[in-house]
């Protein structure tokens, strides 16, 4: 019996119907749909008739949906811009099929904490995995030059010949640009914080310059930096010191003093130092401040 909550499996088979009936009366011989059609069906009717079996459900809806659509991107793969309206038919039925799925995976309690793991992953991976299947047999279908929209598939293909190239591209860019001036620049204005609450006139001194800064553009700063230190990896990094170091600056400084009257009042009645109220009192409570800096920062 058919539950009133497994909606999609029911109008998965009537789209499968429907597109069995289109593709018959249209009889133009585009006979890779058929094995889909028939697939999406059957995968409807076992889901609707397991429903009381959530876990067998899932398997048939994720076996049954995923095939069929590999069905219909093989089809249509050497035919671009040739589907029809039974090969969109098909492709909704199955992407019906992916969606209920995901709402029985969504709706089982898990019995351990591997298999509680799993389900967290399995489902958003079935949510993004659609998305590329539907830009995949979309883009296919209409025969959208690939000039104008590329499918995942060749985007994939041109990343692995890419690779080397690539390879060396993150190197220059993500580790000697971005993570070394994420690192200097964190680094630099948690250093000059501690400086600067140490003594007075630093922190009067550096923190209106530091929110200054802050407000700064990157089209403002990157110019400078690339007249000083070259076209190379080391003006990106300066830009990247530039506008991270402020910001570690200004967190750390106001987060130093969010320890409360009380606690300070306790540590110098145990005889305890700048540095020992610093170490154990008031950088703890300013790891909340130094870590929305890093998150700012990491933008």
């Amino acid at each position: 019996m058919i539950r009133s909550y497994s909606w999609q499996a029911v109008v998965a088979l009537v789209l499968s119907i429907a597109g069995a009936a289109y593709e018959t009366a249209a009889a133009h011989g585009a006979a890779d749909v058929w094995p889909a059609l028939g697939l999406v069906a059957v995968t409807a009717v076992i889901s609707a008739l397991a429903a009381s079996r959530p876990r067998v459900e899932a398997l048939v809806l994720f076996l049954g949906a995923h095939l069929a659509a590999w069905l219909l991107l093989a089809g249509i793969t050497g035919h671009e811009g040739n589907a029809g309206t039974s090969f969109y038919l098909a492709l909704a039925g199955a992407w019906l099929l992916a969606w209920r799925c995901a709402t029985v995976l969504s709706a089982v309690k898990p019995s351990g904490r591997g298999e509680s793991i799993a389900l967290t992953l399995i489902i958003p991976i079935i949510f993004g995995a659609w998305i590329l299947i539907l830009w995949e047999a979309i883009v296919r279908g209409a025969g959208i030059p690939f000039l104008l929209l590329p499918p995942p598939s060749a985007i994939a293909v041109r990343i692995v010949a890419s690779a080397s190239v690539l390879a060396a591209d993150v190197r220059q860019t993500i580790f000697k640009a971005v993570l070394a001036g994420y690192l200097i620049g964190c680094g630099a204005g948690f250093v000059a914080a501690i400086a600067a609450d140490r003594f007075v006139f630093l922190r009067r001194g550096l923190l209106p310059i530091g929110n200054m800064a802050a407000a700064l553009p990157i089209i403002g700063v990157a110019p400078i930096m690339v007249m000083w230190f070259g076209f190379d990896w080391q003006s990106k990094a300066a830009v990247v010191v530039i506008m991270t170091f402020f910001p570690m600056l200004v967190n750390t400084v106001v987060g130093l003093t969010a320890s409360g009257h009380m606690e300070r009042d306790l540590m110098r009645t145990y005889a305890s130092g700048y540095w020992q109220t610093l170490f154990k009192l008031r950088l703890p409570a300013a790891m909340p401040f130094i870590f929305n800096a890093l998150k700012i920062n990491s933008t």
